[in-house]
C-alpha cells in the first residue's frame, strides 16, 4: 500500500465505523458483493448504505440510516455498506444491482434482488435528518414485514 492510500485508509476509518460499530456489515470487495448478492433469499430485505467522506454523509445520511436501522421496530433483514471512492470496485459492483445513477452517498432497500427504494444524494442534501429518517421509517415499514 503505497502511502497516499494509507493515509485515506485512516483518514475515513472513522467514517467506516460510524456505520460498522452499528451492525452494518462492510463490502471491500466486488466478489463480497457478489457473493453477498447472488445469495440473498426472495423474501429478504436488505438495506444498503453508500457511504462517502462528504458532509451530507456525516450530518445526514449516516446518522439517519444508523438511526432508522436501530430504532424502528420494522428494520431490514441486512443492513450493509459500500464505501464509495475507497473501496470502487465493491461500490461499483453494489450499483450494478442498485441500477441508478451513480450517487454519493445514497441509500437502497432491496427485497431480495430487487430494488424497492432508492435514495439519491439529491434527496439527502439540503434536507432536515429528520425528513430522511421518516422516509426510511416508512419504506421500512412498508417492505420489511
Amino acid at each position: 500500500m503505497n502511502p497516499y492510500e494509507a493515509y485515506m485508509n485512516e483518514l475515513v476509518d472513522a467514517y467506516r465505523k460510524d456505520l460498522t460499530k452499528y451492525n452494518f456489515e462492510e463490502f471491500t470487495t466486488k466478489e463480497a458483493v457478489k457473493d453477498f448478492m447472488d445469495n440473498v433469499n426472495d423474501d429478504e430485505t436488505t438495506f444498503v448504505v453508500i457511504n462517502s467522506m462528504c458532509g451530507c454523509a456525516a450530518g445526514l445520511a449516516r446518522p439517519a440510516a444508523r438511526t432508522v436501522a436501530l430504532q424502528n421496530p420494522i428494520t431490514p433483514d441486512h443492513l450493509v455498506t459500500v464505501f464509495a471512492g475507497q473501496d470502487k470496485e465493491a461500490t461499483e459492483e453494489m450499483r450494478t444491482y442498485i441500477g441508478q445513477e451513480p450517487s454519493s452517498p445514497s441509500m437502497a432497500l432491496f427485497k431480495g434482488k430487487e430494488l424497492k427504494y432508492f435514495l439519491p444524494r439529491m434527496f439527502i442534501e439540503g434536507r432536515e435528518i429528520e425528513d430522511i429518517m421518516m422516509d426510511l421509517k416508512d419504506v421500512f415499514d412498508e417492505y420489511c414485514q
